[in-house]
């Protein structure tokens, strides 16, 4: 299993939102790049970075920001947010990150999907933001009738490889991930998914692990030391 610490950002910082509230912030520091060199150092292969300010404005907001975890940490970088054009996805991918997420994109262009599997392959990941198991867009402002799992069905078929599967409900909260979708998700489209939400605790990595989920975020639980990051990649490496 592969582990992705989290870096959020909003403003210019590194933060933490509750249950992907724009309101409920929480800051753990100004400088996202020396949180990426502090991840780098234990060891870590993956980082999940996401443009906040570019989910809500449509654009990358802090994308020279990103680009510039990637120039300083040797770590495979994803990153979502704001990501609406092959031009987009073109210049991110150019500049070194190695996996671009579409989220709203993906539900509103499936075309785009599409053109983005035939140049780049698995470069290209679809994140599922579900609340109560159906589809949330828009920096998780709205919320579709879109059933989270036929979503990744088709997803699926158009050839996509990864999926970040985020459970709304738990996401911020430290209380546990919702297990039993992530193996679902994983089970009936039979694609990496890399589960995030609510991820508190080395035994919330291993019920990842038992379910077939190639990967793990984890974001809260690693800035209020519910997770020592060195601890939880020996657990996904074991």
């Amino acid at each position: 299993m592969e582990i992705f610490p989290a870096i959020d950002i909003k403003s210019g910082n590194c933060v933490r939102l509750l249950q992907g509230d724009f309101d409920k912030v929480t800051v753990y520091g100004n400088s996202p790049i020396d949180m990426a060199k502090r991840w780098a150092s234990t060891g870590a292969k993956n980082l999940h970075v996401v443009d906040l300010d570019g989910a809500l404005a449509g654009d990358g907001v802090n994308e020279k920001v990103i680009l510039d975890i990637c120039k300083v940490v040797n770590m495979d970088v994803q990153t979502g947010g704001g990501i609406r054009t092959m031009a987009d996805i073109d210049r991110k991918l150019s500049l070194g990150i190695s996996r671009v997420i579409l989220g709203t994109a993906a539900v509103e262009n499936e075309d785009l999907v599409k053109e983005a599997i035939l140049k780049y392959g698995e470069k290209i990941a679809v994140g599922i933001d579900a609340k109560e198991g159906k589809v949330a867009t828009a920096g998780w402002r709205e919320v579709s009738t879109l059933d989270a799992v036929d979503f990744g069905k088709k997803m699926a078929s158009f050839g996509i490889q990864t999926f970040i599967y985020t459970d709304i409900a738990t996401d911020g909260m430290l209380s546990g991930c919702n297990v039993d979708a992530m193996r679902i998700m994983t089970e009936e489209t039979g694609v990496n998914v890399i589960a995030s939400g609510g991820v508190s605790s080395l035994d919330d990595i291993r019920k990842l692990k038992d379910a077939g989920v190639y990967g793990v975020i984890i974001g809260k639980a690693l800035y209020t030391g519910h997770i020592d990051l060195e601890e939880a990649l020996k657990v996904a490496e074991g």
